[in-house]
């Protein structure tokens, strides 16, 4: 921020009046200011008063140019251009070596003048009337609904612009001249907005702002309209874009054009291309989207649905239904379908992670711009990251964790205890909204991080372990009575479930660790990826040997600090937990016990699939790569700074992602897209596909969506209970006749069908109310075909491209 400009000024106060159509009250308004300035001028010295008139069509001009005054100055304006052009008028025609600006209703009296100036004199180089600190009175009120609609403006203002500050819109402000000239004469607001764009100049520039309570008294004929609150919102919204730098607008350009990249696949047609990667997890996820805009626009309990896994149901909230971006998404889905609704979601919150991870870098580990850039871009797009990206938006749009990161760090530091707690509350609520895993995940990293940075600086662990309880302890507080009933559902809900079973051992293998991913778009390799991982969906590790020898590198040469010894701690622990209850030593048969086996049995734990603890490793290997990089920038010496970008360089490349792989997306066939379907399927009933849908295969779920949702299925794939148990498993739970038709279609084995078998498919067909089975053109299609000839005894019919057995009586 630059130096005041000097000036010429040659007295001692100038007070600036904005005028509109002021006729009735800046009379008195003028008696009363240079009435008291006359009397007490042994204080206030030489003076003057400039009125501006901004363009009014009554006649305040005339009235100011009656007075006859020479010390009462017009400065007019052709037309009125709002209350901010006024201003910058009045300040910049100034002579005064302190300025004070006051509204022409003088709704603080010109008497106040004295505590501001005392203020200045102090040291101050504004100060500010307020209504709303302690020892301010409020002789007369405003309108109800005008008073809170100031109290939440004053708040947001706070949030984005001026934090500190109670109240910027009280029209009594007084400042040291030249600062106020130089201010004034930077703002671009015309509007109302002028008083928080200049409190911001002050602040940017560390030029101290007093805030002073004044007695004010609402004042008849006020010029503020309740559209004005609309447009100071607006002008809040340019100052906040004006503020940004032109190098943070390019990092998040460059964010969004990454995640547009990623998905370049899908957004060439949106609706008729997949992510194979996905297996059917995007079948999954575009029917989460489009149940929960269907509950929400029939008023339906967004928490469960038995369109799916009927007639038993799904508990949604036991589900990642995402409810935190699928709600408020409900307008997108419902007007361009849950395909394009879901590819918007996942590109926007790539983009939206990455940039809260620069923000977090920028503010916490590093000041250069490059290097929060690159640090961001490595925990967002890292491989294991891309991996999630075809098939678990939950694990992907992580926006929230920066700010979560960020807030607990200023409980750490004692920050405002109670109002951080409070946020934190809100800001873990809505997580859980978005995914409980990613926050569980999220929460072990920063317990990692904690510990080590704890045991390094003691002193600050000592000074920050009760605010951070405190805060904790409210953030709870807050957090619970707001998800208390959704978890109850989740847990104790119908269609709740304890825990699910993903195997002895779905941990990485050390050689995870090291490898490439399948999506690594100069050394990816889809057998060896595929053959150390569960699927293309978790390759949860895979950052690439060059990748962790720099990081050690980095380590090794920065030791000194002891953030990197807290972040290096962090990935060195969170990849060995990845490795499972138990990891097997490469190239050996020696098998050892892993520390997440202390974990495994855990609430909570018990779910988890241990291999992604690694991916906590990203945004601790981005902040090194940040810290790094950052360093190499500020040195001088230029072989080091060459070989230092070339080796980040040649670790990073590596694993540069390619776009994720799209292909058609196969035909929802014209029994179900043309509506055929509905002369087959009473009023509850359902609609049988052959075999019934499961995570598996989950193409059933795209008909049904394409359908409006207008059936409902039994089978499907999501989490439910399973046996006296409850233990939670993917999809429904199976009955004889959904085994053996499963089983002939994947074997191509049928069973003998007698009596037997075909009084189990009635009590099935009953069970699940069925009105129509339906069978696709698939794999063994003929012989699933035979097969259910012989249990319904009846000839399919073909029809609208797949073959239908009518189940009703006299069909």
């Amino acid at each position: 921020m630059s130096a005041p400009t000097r000036t010429t000024g040659t007295l001692d106060l100038t007070v600036v009046v904005p005028a509109y159509n002021e006729e009735e009250r800046l009379g008195p308004t003028l008696d009363a200011i240079t009435g008291h300035l006359q009397e007490n001028e042994a204080r206030w010295g030489s003076w003057e008063v400039v009125v501006v008139d901004d363009g009014s069509t009554d006649g305040t001009r005339d009235l100011v140019t009656a007075l006859a005054d020479p010390r009462v100055q017009l400065v007019t304006s052709p037309r009125n251009r709002g209350k901010g052009h006024a201003l910058r008028l009045g300040v910049a025609a100034s002579r005064g070596a302190r300025v004070l600006v006051t509204d022409a209703d003088l709704a603080a009296p010109i008497e106040e003048l004295a505590v501001l100036d005392e203020a200045l004199t102090e040291g101050h180089a504004a100060a500010i009337g307020s209504r709303s600190v302690p020892g301010a009175t409020i002789e007369h009120h405003q309108h109800r609904v005008r008073e809170l609609l100031g109290r939440a403006g004053n708040l947001l203002i706070r949030r984005v612009a001026v934090p500190g500050i109670r109240d910027t819109q009280c029209g009594f402000k007084l400042f040291e001249g030249d600062r106020a000239r130089t201010a004034f004469a930077a703002s671009r607001l015309n509007g109302w907005g002028i008083d928080v764009e200049v409190l911001q100049h002050f602040r940017r520039a560390d030029w101290p702002v007093a805030e002073i309570p004044v007695r004010w008294a609402h004042q008849s004929g006020s010029k503020v309209r309740p559209l004005d609150y609309a447009r100071v919102l607006a002008e809040l919204t340019a100052l906040k874009a004006r503020a940004l730098r032109p190098a943070d607008l390019l990092g998040v350009t460059l964010f969004l054009l990454m995640a547009v990249a990623l998905y370049a696949g899908r957004w060439l047609d949106p609706a008729h291309r997949y992510l194979p990667d996905s297996l059917q997890d995007q079948n999954q996820w575009e029917w989460f989207f489009a149940v929960t805009a269907d509950n929400v626009r029939h008023f339906n309990n967004p928490l469960f649905t038995d369109l799916q896994g009927f007639p038993d149901g799904v508990n949604l909230m036991a589900n990642t239904a995402l409810l935190g971006l699928s709600v408020p998404f409900t307008p997108v889905t419902l007007f361009a379908g849950p395909a394009v609704s879901l590819a918007l979601v996942m590109t926007l919150g790539l983009a939206a992670t990455a940039t809260a991870w620069y923000w977090l870098i920028r503010k916490r580990v590093v000041r250069q711009r490059g290097a929060a850039f690159a640090g961001a871009a490595l925990a967002t797009f890292a491989p294991p990251m891309v991996s999630h990206a075809n098939a678990h938006p939950n694990f992907v749009i992580l926006f929230m964790m920066p700010l979560i990161i960020d807030r607990a760090l200023r409980l750490c530091e004692g920050e405002r205890v109670t109002r951080n707690g409070v946020v934190l509350g809100l800001m873990a609520a809505y997580q859980i909204f978005l995914g409980e895993e990613p926050l569980l995940l999220a929460a072990m990293g920063m317990v990692l991080f904690a510990l080590a940075y704890a045991a390094l600086r003691r002193d600050l662990a000592k000074a920050a372990w009760r605010p951070l309880l405190r805060g904790l302890l409210i953030g709870g507080a807050v957090c619970l009575p707001i998800v208390a009933f959704p978890l109850y559902w989740q847990f104790a809900g119908p269609q709740s479930y304890k825990s699910v079973l993903h195997g002895d051992n779905a941990g990485n293998s050390p050689l995870a660790l090291l490898s490439f991913a399948e999506r690594s778009l100069m050394a990816g390799d889809a057998d060896r990826a595929n053959a150390l991982s569960l699927n293309p969906t978790e390759q949860n590790a895979f950052y690439g040997w060059p990748l962790v020898l720099l990081a050690f590198a980095i380590v090794v040469r920065m030791w000194e600090r002891t953030a990197v010894k807290a972040l290096a701690f962090t990935a060195v622990a969170a990849a060995f937990l990845s490795l499972g209850p138990e990891f097997r030593i490469p190239l050996t048969d020696s098998v050892l016990p892993g520390p997440w086996a202390l974990l495994a049995k855990r609430p909570l734990f018990e779910s988890v699939i241990e291999g992604r603890v690694a991916m906590i490793c990203a945004p601790a290997l981005g902040m090194l790569v940040a810290l790094a990089v950052e360093r190499l920038a500020a040195t001088r010496r230029l072989p080091t700074q060459y070989f230092g970008t070339l080796a980040v360089l040649l670790a990073v490349l590596p694993i540069v992602p390619a776009p994720l792989k799209t292909v058609e997306r196969a035909d929802v066939p014209a029994f179900i897209a043309d509506g055929t379907w509905k002369s087959y399927v009473g009023k509850g009933e359902s609609l049988i596909p052959v075999p019934l849908p499961d995570p598996g295969n989950a193409e059933a779920l795209h008909w049904q969506t394409a359908a409006d949702l207008g059936f409902r299925l039994p089978g499907g794939y999501f989490n439910g209970p399973y046996g006296a148990e409850r233990v939670g498993i993917y999809g429904a739970a199976p009955r004889f006749t959904s085994n053996m038709l499963r089983d002939v279609r994947y074997t191509g084995v049928a069973p003998t069908i007698g009596p037997n078998w075909r009084a189990q498919a009635k009590k099935d067909f009953a069970y699940w109310k069925a009105g129509v089975l339906v069978l696709a053109p698939q794999t063994n299609d003929g012989l699933l075909r035979e097969t259910l000839k012989q249990l319904t005894g009846k000839q399919g019919k073909w029809t609208g491209g797949v073959w239908v057995w009518d189940l009703h009586d006299g069909s």
